[in-house]
C-alpha cells in the first residue's frame, strides 16, 4: 500500500466534503509532507495525536472567506510502480507558480522552488495547487 497516496487521498476527500480536519496515520515522511503543506499555505495546521500505536496526524484544512478551497488539486506523481525523477534544471513550475511540486531529495523533502534554488534533483512526490 502506498501510504503517501493514502495521505493525499484522505486530504483530497476531506477537502471536497469541506471538512474542518482529517486524521491520517502518522509517519516521519507524512509529517514532513504536512509540514511543507503548512509552510506553503495550503492547510491551516496540523498536530500529532498519540494513540499508543503509531499515532495520528490531524490535518486542519484551510478555506477562504467565501468558503472556497485552498487546495484545488493534489495528485501523486511518483508511484511505487513508476518512479519519476527530475534534475534540478528540469524542475517545472505548477500553474505558473501558483502550485507547488514536492520533491524527495538527499536533503529531505522540499518544495520544487527550494530544490531549484539549492540545485538538487530528486523524486517527485506530488503536485498541489
Amino acid at each position: 500500500m502506498d501510504t503517501i497516496a493514502d495521505l493525499l487521498t484522505r486530504i483530497r476527500n476531506a477537502n471536497s466534503k469541506k471538512k474542518d480536519y482529517v486524521d491520517v496515520p502518522s509517519s516521519k515522511v507524512k509529517q514532513n509532507i504536512v509540514k511543507l503543506l503548512k509552510e506553503e499555505g495550503f492547510i491551516k495546521g496540523y498536530r500529532y495525536i498519540e494513540d499508543n500505536k503509531q499515532g495520528n496526524i490531524r490535518v486542519y484544512l484551510k478555506y477562504g472567506e467565501k468558503n472556497e478551497k485552498a487546495i484545488h488539486s493534489i495528485q501523486r506523481v511518483s508511484r511505487s510502480s513508476r518512479r519519476v525523477y527530475t534534475g534540478s534544471g528540469d524542475i517545472r513550475k505548477i500553474k505558473s507558480g501558483l502550485g507547488v511540486l514536492l520533491i524527495s531529495t538527499s536533503r529531505g523533502i522540499m518544495s520544487g522552488s527550494k530544490a531549484r534554488e539549492e540545485k538538487i534533483g530528486g523524486e517527485i512526490i506530488c503536485e498541489i495547487w
